[in-house]
């Protein structure tokens, strides 16, 4: 999905150093191929380390998000935030209204709004978070 990265270097470059916590919680985000809130995290974290808290978990996440490492996205319209590895804008959401599931989607659709925000409104995107809910392949197969 995503190149590995040497973690103690990424964050040393930009100013701040691996701790114990940020570690553990970037393993358990790395390790993911999916969408976890930050209690989900914690939960895992714990799993490994029953000593970092709760609050550890979301100063890591924050921090991941802050130096281009991890991905906020309030998927849906209720329920906590989700959080997984940063991926490019092109990449969009596709959430399951039925069953919860999120798939990511490539494509033109993000470039192609980028273009129409710039071309025909003089308005330059910084990024795009782009979510679609409906009901996936296999949900509609078992409503059949």
């Amino acid at each position: 999905m995503h190149d590995p990265i040497d973690l103690g270097r990424y964050l040393h470059e930009r100013g701040h150093r691996l701790t114990t916590p940020r570690r553990i919680v970037w393993d358990v985000l790395d390790g993911i191929h999916g969408h976890l809130t930050a209690e989900q995290v914690a939960e895992r974290v714990r799993r490994e380390n029953p000593s970092v808290n709760l609050a550890s978990v979301y100063r890591s996440l924050a921090l991941f998000a802050e130096v281009g490492l991890a991905r906020e996205s309030q998927l849906g319209t209720d329920g906590p935030a989700r959080w997984e590895v940063a991926h490019p804008d092109d990449e969009f959401h596709l959430i399951c209204s039925t069953c919860g599931s999120v798939e990511h989607h490539g494509g033109q659709l993000v470039e192609e709004i980028r273009s129409h925000l710039s071309d025909g409104h003089g308005f330059r995107a910084d990024g795009v978070e782009l979510s679609v809910t409906g009901t996936c392949a296999t949900c509609l197969a078992e409503q059949t």
